[in-house]
């Protein structure tokens, strides 16, 4: 009877892996990984990426978060693109552009044939939609428009006007010069949706996006996923070269790292340095590193107590010891930062001294202060792990301990990530652990960007505001002359230095882990990359 029902068995698994081999479909199991044996052996045509937390909109325009523009840049694109992994301007949907002699007329001739995912046509009227939307907003809504110096009730706003000289050319015309205009255009916030699909969704447009990109948004599962599907009309012939993207939250670095090497994802970000060696010793597994342009940085209120006084905030900067926070956590990947961008930005100002890791010091600024016996503060944590700051819980809690050497007792705390930012962003947060990856490469998109008081109720969420400051960066926009442009970018970080609305932790180069078979993935120094040459070998 054994013997019989054991032939049994081999019969009925015989047929059915014949049967497998010879289906010509594919099965995919629950993350989307494609069985390659039940395909005949044909490549796998869907990646998962796995990433520490969720994006907080599906429309870029609507915050000011890395992760949202993780995945929008496969579901819209720009006017103009940067480089694989530069951010060197070139053509993206406008295929060449003019520039009048006084800077102030940009002329941008289009691509023909392009649609959106809704099959409506992309061309200048849409552009000039998209436009005039955002500069009729305000800071709640289209945050990062503030790029361009306000909206269009405010003083400071650049763009005098938008229009369609005809359908395949469209032109700006700008009320002053800004020097970073060109590549400011091609950030990810500003990716040309659908009008009519904006107007069909209003404000469910962010859980609805329609752009012209490689991808086209399927589903998003709120912190768990979000699944792209190939655009087969998209405009760039033969690509993308994925099926499918699914884009999954696994909070936990360590979490991430076993789903790769379980084959349960084919890339993951926010790769600890300490877990470097155990990838290169698989050999299933890759490193793969970002090209550095970020700053990584404790945010300090401003307009709340104690961080109201310039001598607390220099005291908190010299009760930090960034050498043994590099050491601990980024395994030599990182240089300490003494100013809010990187040495890799074009004006950065290498001759002024960072502050001293000198408690006696801190101490006796803070006596001076007002605080010889220290204060209570909270200090927020962010809840995932970012290409700046891999592990933000733990950094904290080594610097709650300096801050105790110094008087100062520290609470860590935290939230889910959406409500950080927006707290964060209000200003409701004494002391904040934040950073920032460069979006253009441009000094203005670090320093005017995250420290002027133009951006207050964007990206400044320390409510720093200078106006000596603000003058010399509004200068700075409409210098055509880079030499002079760093002379005042240099005048600039002199006075960031010396108001100290942040403390200036890290610059790192941020690691990534993929699966062997991961082919055609250059990660860009913005942090936001299209999957769109992307393969499996």
């Amino acid at each position: 009877m054994k013997k019989t029902m054991k032939l049994l068995l081999i019969s009925i698994l015989a047929i059915s892996m014949f049967l497998v081999g010879c289906s010509s479909k594919t099965s995919n199991n629950t993350d989307g990984k494609k069985d390659t044996a039940a395909s005949g052996g044909s490549k796998k045509d869907t990646l998962v990426f796995a990433r520490g937390g969720d994006s907080t909109s599906l429309d870029p325009i609507t915050t000011t978060e890395g992760e949202t523009y993780r995945v929008t840049e496969n579901i819209f694109e720009t006017l103009l693109d940067y480089g694989p992994q530069d951010t060197v301007v070139q053509p993206g949907l406008a295929e060449k552009w003019e520039v009048s002699k006084d800077g102030l007329t940009y002329t941008f001739h289009l691509r023909q044939g392009v649609k959106f995912h809704d099959g409506t046509d992309f061309n200048a009227d849409a552009v000039v939609f998209n436009f005039d939307r955002w500069m009729n907003g305000d800071a709640d809504k289209f945050p990062y428009y503030t790029m361009f110096g306000g909206f269009k009730k405010d003083k400071g706003h650049v763009i005098k006007e938008v229009k369609a000289v005809d359908a395949n050319t469209v032109q700006f015309v700008l009320k002053r010069p800004q020097a970073p205009f060109l590549k400011n255009l091609a950030m990810s916030p500003f990716g040309i949706a659908s009008p009519a699909a904006v107007k069909k969704y209003g404000d469910k447009f962010r859980e609805h996006p329609v752009g012209t990109g490689p991808f086209k948004f399927v589903e998003w599962k709120q912190n768990d996923r979000i699944v792209l599907e190939k655009n087969p009309d998209y405009w760039q012939k033969g690509l993308p070269k994925l099926n499918k993207v699914i884009i999954r939250v696994i909070p936990e670095n360590t979490a991430r790292l076993n789903a790769l090497a379980n084959g349960e994802i084919d890339i993951m970000d926010g790769l600890n340095n300490s877990d470097e060696e155990q990838v290169k010793s698989n050999a299933n597994l890759q490193v793969i590193e970002r090209p550095s342009m970020n700053v990584g940085y404790i945010g300090l209120t401003v307009t709340r107590k104690p961080f109201d006084n310039k001598l607390v905030r220099q005291a908190l900067n010299m009760a930090v010891d960034k050498k043994a926070i590099i050491d601990s956590f980024y395994g030599g990947k990182a240089v300490a930062a003494k100013n809010p961008m990187p040495p890799s930005i074009e004006g950065y100002d290498d001759a002024i001294q960072e502050y001293p890791y000198d408690l006696e010091k801190a101490k006796k600024l803070l006596a001076e202060a007002g605080y010889p016996n220290g204060f209570k503060m909270d200090l927020w944590a962010m809840p995932v792990a970012r290409p700046y700051m891999p592990e933000a819980q733990k950094v904290a809690e080594v610097i709650q301990e300096s801050f105790s050497k110094i008087g100062v007792k520290a609470e860590i705390k935290s939230v889910d990530w959406a409500t950080y930012l927006d707290k964060a962003n209000k200003g409701e947060f004494d002391a904040y652990m934040l950073g920032w990856t460069g979006d253009n490469g441009d000094a203005d998109n670090f320093i005017y960007t995250l420290l002027d008081k133009d951006s207050i109720g964007s990206n400044n969420y320390s409510q720093y505001s200078n106006d000596k400051l603000h003058d010399i960066l509004i200068k700075a926009q409409q210098e055509s002359d880079q030499a002079k442009r760093n002379e005042l970018y240099k005048q600039a970080q002199e006075i960031i230095h010396e108001d100290a609305p942040w403390i200036p932790l890290v610059h790192s180069t941020p690691l990534m882990a993929a699966a062997k078979d991961v082919a055609g993935y250059l990660p860009h120094p913005t942090g936001s990359e299209p999957f769109t040459n992307v393969y499996f070998k």
